[in-house]
């Protein structure tokens, strides 16, 4: 594996250990993890902190992806079949996990970022985009802490059925933690992002393979039954001319 650039890891942060987490073989792939966030400015510190994140999770053995929401148009102006919507939805597909990055704007997350899940269904046909993947939350303020926005996310991973793991990290004062290379400083801010990354691997080990049985609901299988039992009926019954 080609090694990443991140300085400030000072101590031990090793990949998984595949065999305490009773995971069987690596599924032939590495986990595969999309990456989110809600800024369109040219410094946006969201952006940096996804690519920081980005950085950890490749050193931890993760594939990942960092979507680009420059140029998603807005829910519904136009078809779903545009291609950035497209992107964006393959990319949801693709992944066993995400990482949600959230500015924080008049205390909630932003409209950039919410945009992009607006265009995640939460079923497309037989297919849901979202459901299953385990999901990690972040946040930046340009002022002191805040919790709005992750706990904003969790809501959000909630309704589209994600497994969100119980770390989160949310990066005060942001324009201070990072340097001119965009790089973030080692502070315990960049620790608490480093615990999340870790956090988020190890769930995802534990949950890809294993998400359809996890999610799976009684009062679905149910309806499904029904809805069988309902269409069996009706393909005996004789149409009257």
């Amino acid at each position: 594996m080609t090694p990443v650039d991140i300085p400030h890891l000072t101590g031990d942060l090793p990949p998984p250990e595949w065999e305490r987490l009773a995971v069987a073989g690596d599924a032939g792939h590495p986990p595969r993890i999309l990456i989110l966030y809600g800024s369109l400015r040219p410094q946006s510190f969201s952006r940096k902190l996804a690519y920081e994140a980005e950085r950890i999770l490749q050193h931890l053995g993760a594939e990942t992806r960092v979507f680009d929401p420059a140029e998603l148009p807005m829910l519904d102006s136009v078809p779903a079949d545009h291609p950035k919507v497209q992107e964006l939805r393959t990319l949801s597909l693709w992944s066993e996990g995400q990482v949600w990055i959230s500015p924080e704007r008049h205390g909630s997350v932003t409209g950039v970022f919410k945009n992009q899940i607006d265009w995640l269904p939460l079923e497309d046909g037989s297919v849901r985009p979202t459901q299953g993947r385990t999901l990690a939350v972040m946040q930046v303020s340009g002022g002191s802490q805040s919790f709005n926005v992750v706990n904003a996310l969790r809501v959000l991973g909630r309704w589209m059925r994600m497994v969100t793991i119980p770390n989160q990290s949310s990066v005060a004062k942001a324009w201070n933690e990072f340097d001119a290379a965009g790089r973030m400083k080692p502070s315990p801010y960049y620790d608490r992002v480093v615990d999340v990354m870790e956090e988020l691997m190890k769930f995802t080990l534990l949950v890809r393979g294993r998400s359809d049985y996890l999610v799976d609901r009684y009062s679905e299988r149910k309806g499904a039954t029904e809805a069988r039992a309902l269409a069996a009926a009706a393909a005996v019954v004789e149409p009257t001319s």
